[in-house]
Order: structure tokens, then C-alpha cells, then sequence
């Protein structure tokens, strides 16, 4: 099974622009995504996905060339200028069975949640993979910022939503977390290249404009999700007050070193 990881990087962000080159560490957020992807055991080809040229000589500078691919700027999401990517390489005869999206704003991302996604992929009837890690907090599950997720006990998705799912009926909400295991989505996806393709040209459906989840567009359209338990739960990098929580994250591995 050959598998290309893609990061999408955009540097217009309207909360943090030009996050991508914003230093973590010392080094640019978008070198963590990407060093963890190709060094990363069945990753063939790691590329990083942007429509900015400083982006694109900031990979080639501290990657070489192949390291980066110009994408088209009208992309509605990450997922089509994943599609653009594999597409391009195809044409050029590079092509893959599998496709990750990887986010470039959550630099601690483990090989191990890669290897993870991927081996879904063993099981034909499996579209598309994702992950969920455990909530442990009231506010992380109240948080519309995190998105929930429920699936079959095949450990298919079921739905994903902003609000905590399953509503607990009866219940008082601060007794909700003690009452059963509720799961924090980390938006991280793999897919088989045709399913890629496939959802690349799906219109916008009426759950996906209502949560603004483009994984309930897929949901609807009627592909399989698998989902995948992690335990590592992913800081993702959106504002500059999230930079300082990912300094102070790194700082506390690096002193466990």
C-alpha cells in the first residue's frame, strides 16, 4: 500500500496570520508536521500544500525541492488541495493507494497516530479514517471549539457535532463525564486516492452547513469513517494565545528528555 501525506499550510489565517512560519521553538510550526510525516515508517511521500510563496520558499529552503507543491488559492478546504496534490503527482505517474491530511498547525502529531489512520486501510470496506481521544474535562466537552464524535461498536463514525454527544437525559451536565466515555475528534484524516477524488467534487450538504464540519458532508454522502482511539490528544495551534500553550508544551518534553 503505497500513502502520500499532504499538509495543507495557508498563511492568510483571519486569526493567525502567517501561523505556518510562526517560530515554536525556534523553528517554524510547519517543520513539526512535516519532519513527523516523512520520517514516519509506510509514509512513502510527505508534501506540504500551500497557495503562498513565502511558504513555498521557506519548505524548499529547509527541505529541498519535492518537499512543497503550489496550490490553487480558491480551494474551499484542506481535503481539495489534497485532492490538487494527488492529483498533480498522478499525472506525473506518482501515484498512492492511501492520501493522510495532515494538519500543519499541530506540531506534536506522533508517527504512531499516522501508522494508526493507516492501517485502516486493511479493512476494504473502510472510505476514510480518522481520530478520537478521550475528554477529561467538562469544559473541553461543553466547548463548541471541540468536536465530539459517537461511533457503531465496529468503530465506524456514527455523527460528530460541536455539542456533546449522546445527550444524557436526566442528568445534571457536571455528572455527564462520570456517567459514560465521551470522545474529543483530532482532526486528522486519511483516505483511500478514489474516495479522495470522490468527495473533492461532493456539493455542500445540509449538516455540514448547519455544524460547519465538512466530515458530516462525507457522513451524508454515505462513506465510511473509520475511527481509531488515541491517547495523545494534540494541541492544535489557531490563535497566538494557542502558540503560547504549545511553548510551554514543549518546553515540559523537552525537560522529560
Amino acid at each position: 500500500m503505497k500513502v502520500l501525506a499532504v499538509i495543507p499550510a495557508r498563511y492568510a489565517s483571519t486569526r493567525f496570520p502567517g501561523k505556518p512560519l510562526a517560530l515554536l521553538g525556534g523553528r517554524p510550526i510547519i517543520d513539526y508536521a512535516y519532519r513527523v510525516a516523512a520520517g514516519t515508517p509506510g509514509i512513502e511521500a510527505a508534501v506540504v500544500a500551500t497557495d503562498d510563496e513565502r511558504i513555498f520558499a521557506h519548505m524548499e529552503q529547509a527541505f529541498g525541492q519535492g518537499s512543497v507543491m503550489m496550490t490553487s488559492s480558491e480551494h474551499r478546504s484542506g481535503t481539495d488541495r489534497c485532492g490538487e496534490v494527488m492529483e498533480t503527482l498522478g499525472q506525473q505517474g506518482r501515484r498512492y493507494d492511501v492520501v493522510v491530511n495532515l494538519q500543519g498547525d499541530e506540531p506534536f502529531v506522533k508517527p504512531e497516530q499516522l501508522q494508526a489512520l493507516v492501517s485502516c486501510f486493511e479493512d476494504p470496506a473502510v472510505d476514510i479514517a480518522t481520530l478520537k481521544t478521550p475528554i477529561q474535562e467538562s469544559g473541553e466537552l461543553f466547548s463548541p471549539n471541540n468536536v465530539k464524535v459517537v461511533t457503531a461498536t465496529n468503530g465506524k463514525a456514527l455523527y460528530f457535532s460541536r455539542q456533546p454527544i449522546p445527550y444524557r437525559r436526566g442528568v445534571e451536565e457536571k455528572e455527564w463525564l462520570r456517567e459514560g466515555r465521551y470522545f474529543k475528534h483530532v482532526g486528522i484524516y486519511a483516505f483511500r486516492s478514489t474516495t479522495l477524488a470522490e468527495v473533492c467534487r461532493l456539493p455542500q450538504s445540509g449538516l455540514e452547513c448547519s455544524e460547519k464540519l465538512e466530515q458530516l458532508r462525507w457522513l451524508e454522502a454515505g462513506y465510511s469513517i473509520a475511527v481509531r482511539e488515541t491517547a495523545v490528544a494534540n494541541i492544535g495551534i489557531d490563535t497566538p494565545e494557542d502558540l503560547e500553550t504549545a511553548e510551554s508544551e514543549l518546553r515540559r518534553m523537552n525537560e522529560k528528555k
